[in-house]
C-alpha cells in the first residue's frame, strides 16, 4: 500500500470511525492545523530578519491594504463553516459534514474555506510587511495544500460520497468561481 493510500485511509477512518474517536481527534487536528499556520507566519518573520529582507510596504499603507484582505478571508472562512455547521459537520476531517455541502460558498467553489485561508494569510503577510511570507511561504503553503487536497482529500471524498461528489467536482471549480462571459 502506498503512502498516499495510507493517508487516504487515515482520513477516511477519521471521517467514518467511532464518534468517541472522532471527538477526541477534533481538538488535536484543529490545534495542529492552526499551529502550523501560525508557525508559517512566525518562521517567515524570522526569515525576513535573518535574510535582512526589507519591509514589504510602509506603514500605514500595509494596514490599509491588509484590512480588506483579512476581513474578506475571515468572512469566507466563517461563511464556509456556517454551511458545514448547518448539516452538523465541521471543517476538521474527524467530524466532516455527513453529506455533501453545496450551498453558500460551496455552490460556487469546492474549497472556499481554503481560499479564505489563503486570502487571510496574504493579509497577514501585508500587515506584517513580510516579503518572505508573501513571496515564499504562502505560495509554498498553497502548493502543498493543493497537492494534499488533490491527492488525499478529494480521493477520500470520492470514496465516502461517491457519484454525488464526482458530479459536484465536474461542475464546481476547486477554488474560485468561474467568471460568466
Amino acid at each position: 500500500m502506498s503512502l498516499r493510500d495510507e493517508w487516504v485511509n487515515a482520513f477516511y477512518g477519521a471521517a467514518t470511525g467511532s464518534r468517541k474517536l472522532r471527538t477526541r481527534l477534533t481538538p488535536l487536528l484543529s490545534a495542529v492545523f492552526l499551529g502550523s499556520l501560525w508557525l508559517i507566519v512566525f518562521i517567515s518573520l524570522q526569515a525576513d530578519k535573518l535574510l535582512h529582507f526589507p519591509e514589504l510596504l510602509p506603514a500605514p499603507l500595509n494596514t490599509i491594504l491588509s484590512i480588506p484582505l483579512l476581513v474578506t478571508g475571515l468572512v469566507l472562512i466563517v461563511w464556509s463553516m456556517v454551511h458545514f455547521a448547518k448539516v452538523r459537520g465541521t471543517p476538521i476531517p474527524s467530524i466532516p459534514p455527513p453529506r455533501l455541502v453545496t450551498t453558500g460558498p460551496y455552490a460556487r467553489a469546492r474549497n472556499p474555506m481554503h481560499t479564505g485561508i489563503y486570502i487571510l494569510l496574504f493579509g497577514f503577510g501585508i500587515l506584517f510587511r513580510s516579503v518572505s511570507l508573501v513571496f515564499i511561504f504562502i505560495p509554498v503553503f498553497i502548493l502543498l495544500d493543493v497537492l494534499e487536497l488533490k491527492a488525499i482529500e478529494e480521493t477520500e471524498l470520492e470514496r465516502r460520497l461517491g457519484k454525488e461528489y464526482l458530479a459536484y467536482k465536474k461542475k464546481v471549480p476547486m477554488f474560485s468561481p468561474k467568471l460568466k462571459g
